[in-house]
This record gives C-alpha cells, structure tokens and sequence, in this order.
C-alpha cells in the first residue's frame, strides 16, 4: 500500500469526509450475499470511516458495471445516518431523485425539502407481490434506493429478483404471445376503492392531469362523478438501454385481479366489472390473460425471489429494469424509505 493510500485510510479512520484519491478496492469490498446467486452483491467498508457518499461520487462507473451484473447491490455497514445522507446517496450514484408522479401505491413524502418516499403504506399483515417499479407507465426510474431507518421486530424483508431468470423461465408460447400482443393497462379513480386520481396525478386541476396524459401516450377518459379511467398499452419484453439484453419488464401480472387476495377480488369483482376494477391488465387488443397464464407467471415470480432481513443504516439499489421487488408481513414498527432515479422511456426500449 502507497503512503498516500495510508494516509487517505487513516484520516477516513478519524472520521474525516474528504474527496477520496485512493484505489477504491482498498476501501470497499464487494461479495455476494448467497453462494451460487447473483444478487445482492454486498459492498463494505474494508476500513473504518469510509463514507458512502463521497466513494460513490468518484466511482460511479464501478457501480453501474456491478449494478449491471448483479441488478441489486445492497450498501452495508456505512452507517448512513439520516434521511438527508440518504438523499446524498442518491445525488451521488444516480444524480438525483425524481419525484413519484402517475403513483399507483400509497406512499408518503417523508419531507418537502427531498424527494424521498416511505415504502408502500400497507397494513403489516400484508405481503406485495413481487414487480418492478412504475413498469405500467410510459415513464419509470431505472434506479430504484431503499434505505433501512428502522428495521421491524419480525419480518418485513424486501425479497428480490433477477427478471432476467424471469423472462428464462416463462413459456415460450406464453412469451412469444406477450411479445406480439403487449399488454392494456386499465386504471379507475373516484370509485371509492384505490387511490384517487388527485394523488395519482398529484393535481387537483382536470386539465393538467388531461395535459400529463396526452405527453406520455395515456388515454383519460372522465366518468360522471368526476371519477377518471385511464387505459394505455405497453410492452412486455423491452431492451435494456445499457446492455442491449431482452428482459421481462411489465405490471401484468401484478396489476391483474388474480393477483388479488380471492376475498378482495371476490368483493371488486361483486361491485365493479374488469374494466371498472380500481387496476386490471390484459392482453394489448383488450381480450382477457387467460387464468393459468397469470398463475404460471405468479409462480415464476416466487419461485426467483432472495430476500435477507434489513440491518439498520442499509442502503439498496436496484437496477429497476434488471430486478423486481417484494415486501413480506412484518411485526412492529418498520420505516423503509425509497427514492427514485434516472427518468426511463418505455418507448425508447420496446420491442415491438
């Protein structure tokens, strides 16, 4: 090891935040989590003292390249101590979070000043399916952050999975029939189920949710009430935009009813039709996914999934495209926080 290298590590030992000039492999190690799986791969501090923040700034590169191999690198041991070093995190890897527009989950905006998020606002009994970020619309995130305030009593994990294993494991018939058909998503606001499209479109004014749409090739039709059905078509395969590979990427099967609990489903399918459902999909010519379909694909979901529990401090980023997210149930309080980055056409990856 250089003298300037020693130097460098004893001054991050005494907890200084400088701009780092050493090899960045003698500061971090990198490990997968399980033997013989690809994700998460874990990056440590191998010295006392190495701040997050000021690594990422200069190696940036080195993350994507893990990123892109791994799709999920879970930061550990970096004490990252608040929301705001968070949202530094997030400025120095992906330059910035972006604010969560079209939403489909309930989520909280944790302070105006950062555009950070809680994680889903579901009750604590309930697990999330498995699915990638914002696939159903035109505009997504590529990275995705998660950040461990407070890990839960028991519980809570976020299991993840490689979508590559996904689109590897589906059917050829079934893939082949995605390809050409795409997929419809069908969205309803103001029925008194789901979130209303004030939150979704965060506008109150009918007009900039019209404008909204129109940008990004939704189709908005207004129901009396002043309830709102929105329908718009997407791709189920698309490119990845920095490796050029084919991948699974779409909310089919997480928006489609039979992903539903049966008792929920059961009561929607009671009040509303399939097309009045608060979110439906089917194939891009409106006709139903047949039912085993969508019980093939559930299981090929479950079957990729890894999952660990959160140690306070951690840090997660996702390559949205490369990986899917889950939550399990969880006891006693958990505050996971999210953010998201680097604004992605679904457009620019079709594979039509």
């Amino acid at each position: 090891m250089s003298v300037s290298t020693t130097r460098s590590i004893a001054k991050l030992g005494r907890g200084a935040r400088k701009s780092l000039s050493t090899d960045p492999t003698q500061l971090v190690s990198f490990a997968p989590m399980f033997e013989g799986v690809s994700m998460p791969l874990v990056c440590r501090p191998a010295v006392p003292g190495v701040s997050l923040v000021e690594w990422a700034i200069q190696n940036r590169a080195l993350i994507e390249t893990r990123l892109l191999e791994h799709a999920v690198i879970l930061f550990r041991g970096f004490q990252v101590a608040d929301i705001a070093e968070f949202n530094r995190c997030v400025d120095a890897i992906s330059g910035g979070a972006l604010e969560y527009l079209f939403r489909a989950s309930p989520r909280t905006q944790i302070t105006g000043q950062f555009k950070i998020y809680s994680s889903t606002d579901y009750p604590a009994p309930e697990k999330i399916f498995p699915h990638n970020e914002h696939s159903y619309s035109p505009v997504f995130p590529r990275h995705l952050y998660f950040y461990c305030d407070t890990p839960s009593t028991t519980g809570g994990e976020t299991p993840f999975g490689d979508t590559r294993q996904i689109l590897a494991r589906i059917d050829p018939a079934v893939r082949e029939e995605f390809q050409r058909k795409r997929i419809q998503y069908v969205r309803n606001y103001g029925d008194g189920m789901g979130l209303p499209w004030q939150t979704v479109f965060q506008s109150e004014d009918r007009a900039d949710v019209e404008a909204y749409c129109a940008k990004i090739g939704i189709q908005a039709e207004w129901k009396s009430g002043n309830r709102l059905r929105t329908r718009q078509n997407g791709p189920a395969i698309v490119r990845h935009p920095l490796t050029g590979e084919r991948i699974w990427f779409n909310h089919g099967t997480f928006f489609n009813a039979l992903t539903l609990p049966d008792s929920i489903r059961d009561n929607l399918l009671r009040e509303f039709g399939p097309q009045d459902l608060p979110q439906n999909t089917f194939f891009g010519d409106g006709t139903p996914i047949p039912e085993d379909v969508i019980r093939h694909l559930q299981g090929i979901y479950r079957d990729v999934m890894v999952e660990f529990a959160w140690e306070k401090g951690d840090v997660v980023l996702l390559d949205n495209i490369l990986s899917v997210h889950a939550r399990n149930e969880f006891t006693g309080y958990r505050k996971i926080l999210t953010a998201m980055a680097i604004a992605q056409k679904s457009a620019d990856l079709d594979q039509e």
